[in-house]
């Protein structure tokens, strides 16, 4: 098979992908915390949040960038074309994920939103256990011994 034929052998084939639960969640935290405003670090924290904020907003773009740089989708829906080991993939298998994580505890603390601690674990717990396995057989499916290697190499978070 090409890889211009669309094909059913993709990562997350399913309605709920990532993006899509990232923006639920923090809704939901944001909606949580205007019926039931629950405050849980002091004023001066709150500062913290915009780093925090932009750090995961750099480290997305960058991890956005290697996969444009070899030719292959960061979406799940479509067909990856090649394990990409370099940039923020040198550290961590998953560093997308890991900035859909920095993001949500950026906004909580910028926010001093308890909710959207709350739907990070939510987030955290539902990428650990549905996406990540799902992407890892896929990789390992479509990319051994190369994925292999890599996987041995480098940490799914960090």
């Amino acid at each position: 098979m090409n890889n211009s034929t669309p094909s059913k052998d993709v990562a997350v084939p399913g309605l709920l992908r990532p993006p899509i639960v990232l923006l639920a969640v923090i809704a939901l935290g944001v909606v949580l915390n205007l019926i039931w405003p629950f405050r849980f670090i002091p004023s001066a924290l709150v500062l913290a949040g915009p780093v925090v904020v932009f750090a995961a907003v750099l480290l997305f773009l960058l991890s956005l960038r290697e996969f444009r740089s070899h030719g292959t989708s960061v979406r799940g829906t479509e067909r990856t074309t090649t394990v990409v080991r370099t940039g923020p993939y040198r550290f961590s298998r998953n560093p997308i994920y890991l900035a859909f994580v920095l993001f949500i505890l950026g906004l909580s603390l910028w926010l001093n939103d308890l909710w959207l601690l709350v739907a990070l674990a939510v987030f955290a717990a539902f990428i650990s256990i549905m996406i990540i396995p799902r992407e890892e057989r896929f990789l390992e499916r479509n990319f051994q011994p190369q994925y292999s290697e890599y996987k041995a190499a480098v940490r799914r978070w960090l």
